[in-house]
């Protein structure tokens, strides 16, 4: 072989090697990188397996505290139970300075209104003196500029006149509310002197009132006790005759422990044993009955009582004839002397109710076996005798002011929620403290009640908010007797406050087993309404967009005329004579709401017809440009939705607008009739045209 054909073999020789070594190192690198990827996704897989153990053991831990969570809810709750007595005897007796009222009126508190409006300054309309502008362009911009000065002025100087006229007119309100409420207050401490008066006497329906009230004030019932009594006083022998509610057996837990399985993801409740259970209730039965003498004697520092005959029973089924029926389980007659003689607070309560006071508690309350009563208020010949919290409905504006509290206290349980009474002192404006449980809706709730008759002023509403911001509250409610001005509505809306006047609490009340009413007798307006009425009624939800003020008013009508004034229902006539037609302030969600009973129309009535009107005092210049997006929901009395009505759009330069009517058909069916109708000079204007007079 030629030397040269050896030279191009190992030319090509070395090209094989290079491009082997190429594919070799190709080879190695195609290797390195899935080597690399499965490494990677190694990693990956254990980090996706210990980010899964973790969110398993954090769902693991966040159930385990659940059930920690939950068992130990049941200790305190049994804790509460078993040192009952203990608490309430540390608790401070009840006196008649706990009625009487401060003899102080909210203040006045203007707002906006006391904040001058600002003048012009001068020296914004100073022309500059350099430039090259000639003398007569120079005095040409003085001159504009003296003219926008001036009109600047003037307008400052009638918007000025207009906020001093505006405050003054609230003042005088707040001058007139001031003026009621002080009167209101001196009047109700001249009642409690009496009733103070009344017990030195020894007068039977004083010391019946006083003792009901230091029973409604004990601070130290745990949450789901009852509040029920019968009352009566035997004037000779000196002696409180009470029926006394005690709590039902479901007042001790059934459940002892929560723990949570991981292995079947689920909550095991262990059950408390059936003899602790009953043994536990008896002790709690014979602690309230002590706990009851003990608030009683402890709130006597008038001398009055000698002895207290107390039936201690329970609103239950009665096991032999299945009916409902008041079934008394305890029963004592304890003279004072015996109670004194007492360390309520360290005594073995079965032992001191049944062998120290000699008193008698059911062997098997459990099984509601009733023991014999002793003495009842009903056998006091020309005794005084008042219920509580029974069938009799109390009347809101004369109740005790912690009874009224009690009461809303007692309504915001019944609709789900927890709620409590706050001490008398350094509550910060807060009657009742409530908890939604709802996870969504629910949060803290502060509630204040207003014992008033006269309209609730905006201040209060005022107040509330800041209360709400200060304590960081979802939400506030204020509750009263009366009713709410259309400044009170305005400042609410929009912000996280229902405003709940008379008429809707008493419906309220009723709606949740409760009962309540307004004034001496049912035959007004804000009479609640029977149970066949609460049943038939309708309610006009209304909302729409924009922000615009409007208040929304209806007029029961015979044709294209009112029936008369009072058929006129708006913000200062909640509702009719009859309570066919009422204003739902606060009730729903919705910016406006009506409740109608249709049966209940007079039957001169053809037609109700819906309007609404821009507030003069919120907006004064308005008009019902920002009315859109109209509509009536109409509910059902569960708060179903059954309809929605269409209602026209406002437009610029009106205040004023009839929204539709219903109207009467054959075999008493009521249509709804869109409107339209629109009225440049107000409310005024428009309830002028179905015959009513507005000063």
């Amino acid at each position: 072989m030629s030397r040269r054909s050896q030279g191009l073999l190992g030319i090509w020789a070395e090209a094989q090697r290079q491009q082997q070594r190429r594919a070799e190192a190709e080879h190695c690198a195609r290797l390195q990188q899935q080597r690399e990827q499965e490494r990677q996704a190694r990693t990956a897989e254990r980090a996706m397996a210990r980010m899964h153990r973790e969110r398993q053991t954090a769902y693991r831990r966040r159930r385990e505290a659940d059930a920690r969570r939950r068992t130990e809810e049941l200790d305190a709750r049994v804790t509460a139970l078993t040192d009952l007595l203990a608490d309430g005897c540390r608790a401070p007796a009840f006196t008649a300075d706990a009625l009487l009222r401060p003899e102080q009126v909210e203040p006045f508190t203007p707002g906006a209104l006391a904040t001058p409006v600002a003048m012009p300054d001068p020296a914004r309309y100073q022309v500059p003196t350099g430039g090259m502008r000639s003398g007569a362009r120079r005095d040409r911009d003085q001159q504009e500029a003296r003219a926008r000065f001036e009109q600047d002025w003037y307008a400052a100087q009638a918007a000025e006149a207009q906020r001093q006229s505006q405050l003054a007119g609230y003042r005088q309100q707040y001058d007139q509310w001031a003026a009621g409420a002080l009167v209101a207050i001196r009047r109700h401490n001249a009642g409690v002197q009496e009733l103070v008066e009344g017990l030195r006497t020894g007068d039977a329906d004083a010391v019946v009132e006083y003792f009901s009230a230091a029973l409604y004030s004990g601070t130290s019932w745990p949450e789901g006790f009852p509040r029920q009594l019968s009352a009566g006083y035997d004037t000779a022998a000196r002696q409180l005759v009470l029926d006394w509610e005690l709590p039902g057996y479901d007042i001790v837990p059934a459940v002892k422990a929560v723990r949570y399985l991981p292995t079947a993801d689920e909550e095991r409740e262990t059950a408390r044993p059936a003899a602790q259970r009953r043994a536990l209730y008896r002790e709690v039965l014979a602690q309230s009955v002590l706990l009851v003498l003990r608030d009683l004697f402890a709130a006597d520092t008038y001398g009055a009582l000698d002895s207290v005959a107390l039936n201690g029973f329970v609103d239950d089924v009665d096991p032999v004839t299945g009916r409902p029926a008041l079934l008394v389980l305890a029963t004592v007659l304890a003279p004072r002397s015996a109670v004194d003689s007492y360390d309520l607070a360290q005594v073995s309560a079965l032992d001191c109710l049944t062998d120290g006071l000699r008193g008698q508690l059911s062997t098997r309350p459990d099984q509601r076996t009733p023991v014999r009563p002793g003495r009842r208020p009903d056998d006091i010949a020309g005794g005084a005798v008042v219920s509580h919290g029974t069938d009799g409905e109390a009347d809101l504006h004369t109740m005790d002011p912690l009874a009224f509290e009690q009461v809303v206290a007692e309504l915001f349980r019944a609709m789900g929620m927890q709620a409590v009474t706050t001490e008398r002192s350094g509550d910060g404006g807060i009657d009742v403290d409530a908890l939604d449980p709802d996870p969504i809706r629910g949060g803290k709730i502060i509630v204040q009640v207003k014992r008033y008759r006269n309209t609730v002023p905006p201040s209060a509403v005022r107040d509330l908010y800041g209360t709400v911001q200060s304590e960081g509250a979802n939400k506030g409610v204020l509750v009263t007797t009366s009713h709410f001005g259309p400044g009170a509505h305005r400042f609410a809306q929009g912000k996280p406050l229902t405003l709940i006047a008379g008429p809707e609490l008493v419906d309220l009340l009723g709606r949740h087993g409760l009962r309540g009413r307004l004034g001496p007798d049912d035959d007004g307006p804000g009479a609640p309404e029977s149970a066949e009425q609460a049943a038939d009624h309708v309610t006009l939800a209304m909302n729409w967009s924009g922000a615009a003020a409007l208040d929304v008013c209806a007029l029961v009508c015979k044709g294209t005329a009112a029936l008369d004034d009072d058929h006129f229902v708006f913000f200062n006539n909640p509702a009719t004579p009859d309570g066919s037609v009422r204003m739902l302030a606060g009730v729903t969600e919705d910016r406006a709401a009506l409740r109608v009973r249709f049966e209940g129309l007079p039957p001169a009535a053809d037609r109700l017809v819906l309007v609404a009107a821009v507030d003069p005092e919120a907006d004064p210049d308005g008009d019902l440009a920002g009315f859109t997006d109209a509509r009536i929901r109409l509910l059902d009395a569960a708060g179903t939705e059954l309809d929605r009505l269409p209602v026209s759009d406002g437009r610029p330069g009106e205040r004023a607008l009839v929204l539709g009517s219903f109207r009467r058909r054959a075999g008493d069916d009521w249509d709804f009739v869109l409107g339209g109708q629109g009225y440049p000079g107000g409310l005024a204007a428009l309830v002028g045209d179905f015959g009513i007079e507005v000063d």
